[in-house]
């Protein structure tokens, strides 16, 4: 039987480390050629696709600059970082065959288009990646609560997080062997355990409209594939 999206729109958010590979900084064109390739499948079996980028692999806005520099400044440092992503995101989808856009919620007309609700929506309706560079556009707000925040903008029927863990777990698996892993959790659950999803203020928005979450791992690239056609993989929050 022919596989098939078992959502019409998603948002995805993905780590800007995740696109730097082993190298951990910087871009690997060849992580990037897989995970585009996977959006693209995605797109041939019917979803609409929204892209929401961090910026670890250049700057991490306040964990970078934190203690050195202003707040404000270290957090549009990371948005412009984020820009700088997207646009290497966009060139591979092109490579690709795969028609996509960048929106930038900070205005840099001369290399993106301005994000607008509206834009996106007639964007994604034709078939289009649409790419969210910039997070908020505002400092103080993580990525994740970007990627939130664009799901409830663009209706998003589910909030896909592309991460380097397999999904959530009740501690860090890594220093705590005896972490459980969840197959499904509410949002209620995890902002009481305080739980590493997103940050507090991505999973209230999430909760607050009603978005379930997907965690799973970005190793894997066909992963995204498996999770847009409704497979039981990684941890649902909902």
């Amino acid at each position: 039987m022919e596989a098939k999206a078992a959502y019409r729109r998603v948002l995805l958010k993905i780590s800007g480390e995740a696109l730097a590979g082993a190298k951990q900084h910087g871009l690997d064109f060849e992580i990037m050629r897989s995970v585009c390739g996977a959006v693209k499948r995605c797109v041939e079996l019917g979803a609409q696709v929204g892209i929401v980028v961090g910026a670890g692999n250049f700057w991490r806005g306040v964990k970078d600059g934190g203690g050195k520099m202003e707040r404000t400044r270290a957090d549009q440092m990371g948005m412009l970082a984020t820009a700088m992503n997207a646009l290497a995101l966009v060139d591979v989808f092109e490579q690709l065959g795969v028609e996509a856009t960048v929106m930038t919620a900070l205005d840099m007309p001369r290399v993106a288009d301005p994000y607008t609700r509206r834009g996106a929506e007639a964007a994604l309706r034709s078939g289009k990646v649409v790419i969210f560079g910039c997070g908020t556009g505002s400092p103080f707000f993580s990525t994740d609560t970007g990627a939130a925040l664009k799901a409830a903008e663009i209706g998003a029927d589910a909030l896909l997080l592309a991460k380097n863990i397999d999904g959530v777990y009740s501690a860090d698996p890594r220093t705590n062997p005896d972490a459980v892993k969840y197959e499904r959790i509410s949002y209620e659950e995890v902002l009481a355990q305080r739980l590493a999803v997103m940050d507090s203020t991505a999973t209230s928005l999430a909760m607050d409209n009603d978005i379930p979450v997907l965690v799973f791992a970005l190793a894997d690239p066909e992963n995204i594939v498996r999770a847009v056609c409704g497979e039981a993989i990684g941890t649902l929050v909902e």
